[in-house]
């Protein structure tokens, strides 16, 4: 096993920048509003679990079924595009109402919000760069830093209020929606040629 600071550092920074468990504060407080309570430990476990597996087994799954990257990646970028609308608009798109506390850690927070489409995906990009023991090591950083989130996601409500809340929300949906849009533009490219 050869952990290598550096490659552990860059995909550390690469998936929390694709995870953005920051800007899904807002995501994550209503989804606490809307199911009363999130279990932030089984969300947290359960999105490690499934990062982790996908970086083994993905690709293989993907090709199993037949589905490329770049047709998984655009899958993910239409996700990626109605969640960021449904941020900026202030809508939703999807009935959330039958949420309970266990449902509501699992899906939408663990998947697809915390280990979606582009979160995946990265982690298929990261395994053709680097060592598997250290995208290990990055993914639990990270796990444990959506873990501290999750757990002071009513803290941080408190402090910076629901219009803070509210321009954060629009600011990173227009953000989320610029991502959505690279990521259908760069994998539709690949499909296409």
């Amino acid at each position: 096993m050869e952990l290598n600071l550096k490659e552990i550092f860059t995909a550390f920074m690469v998936l929390f920048a694709v995870i953005d468990i920051i800007g899904n504060i807002p995501i994550i407080i209503d989804l606490r509003k809307k199911a009363g309570h999130i279990q932030s430990e089984k969300a947290s476990i359960i999105a490690g679990v499934i990062l982790i597996l996908f970086l083994f087994v993905g690709k293989n799954i993907l090709s199993l079924i037949g589905i490329g990257v770049n047709s998984f990646a655009v899958a993910g970028a239409f996700i990626l595009f109605f969640i960021a609308l449904e941020m900026i608009l202030g809508i939703t798109l999807y009935k959330e109402d039958e949420h309970s506390a266990m449902t509501a850690s699992v899906f939408p927070l663990a998947f697809p919000l915390i280990a979606g489409p582009g979160s995946l995906t990265t982690l298929l990009s990261l395994r053709a760069e680097f060592r598997v023991e250290n995208i290990i090591v990055a993914v639990i950083l990270n796990v444990i830093i959506i873990y501290v989130v999750l757990k002071t996601s009513a803290r941080i409500e408190r402090l910076i209020g629901q219009n803070g809340i509210n321009i954060i929300r629009k600011v990173f949906g227009v953000i989320l929606l610029a991502i959505a849009v690279k990521l259908f533009a760069h994998n539709i490219k690949a499909l296409l040629v």
